[in-house]
């Protein structure tokens, strides 16, 4: 099963983002029956999806598990869908912001993961770790990625299982930070993503 994990590089006032150190850590290790490849994406409205784009297209992956920082979640959040919007709270790393604008013209309103949440959910609690469905990937970068993949997806015959997680700050973050700010280890977040790629992978090889 080839499957394809994203992150994303710090951006704002964030030092270090979370997404990406699970991506560079899950690209040195090995899963049953996994063609794993792994993508750190810019924070930057045009290149991001212009990556992703190309990659699905290039790499076919049957999963793609995305990941993504929300410094204000307390848990590991499984998006449920991706709105067509791009209406950034910050500039992104090329300094843009945009306000009210479509990820696409003339685009659904809205994509839902394909990832088999509820299951996941249901998998991370049993060992543990923090998580919850969440209905709003926001409108900045995370969910520019999201619908875009989505909306990628749509328009191939192969059956991808896809989605969007967001994860919470990392404690060293917190630590710095002059606020209260949620944390989560990045040891919970590994393996977190362990988990959910050796369960798309068993049921992969189930049909």
């Amino acid at each position: 099963m080839r499957i394809l994990v994203t992150g994303f590089e710090p951006f704002s006032t964030h030092s270090v983002n979370p997404s990406q150190k699970i991506v560079e850590a899950l690209s040195t290790e090995k899963f049953l029956g996994v063609d794993l490849r792994t993508l750190v994406l810019p924070v930057d409205h045009v290149r991001a999806p212009g990556i992703i784009t190309e990659t699905i297209r290039k790499d076919q992956p049957d999963a793609i598990l995305a990941f993504g920082l929300a410094s204000s979640r307390f848990k590991i959040g499984l998006e449920q869908v991706a709105i067509n919007l791009m209406d950034f709270r910050i500039p992104d790393n090329s300094g843009k912001q945009i306000s009210d604008q479509p990820i696409i013209e003339d685009g659904p309103a809205a994509y839902f993961t394909t990832l088999a949440v509820r299951s996941l959910l249901t998998l991370l609690q049993e060992k543990g770790i923090p998580a919850e469905i969440s209905l709003t990937a926001g409108s900045y970068l995370c969910n520019l990625v999201f619908y875009t993949m989505m909306h990628e997806i749509s328009s191939q015959t192969k059956p991808t299982q896809a989605g969007f997680i967001h994860l919470p700050a990392l404690p060293e973050e917190a630590a710095k930070s002059d606020k209260t700010l949620p944390s989560l280890s990045l040891e919970l977040d590994l393996n977190a993503a362990r988990i959910m790629i050796n369960h798309l992978a068993q049921n992969f090889r189930r049909n």
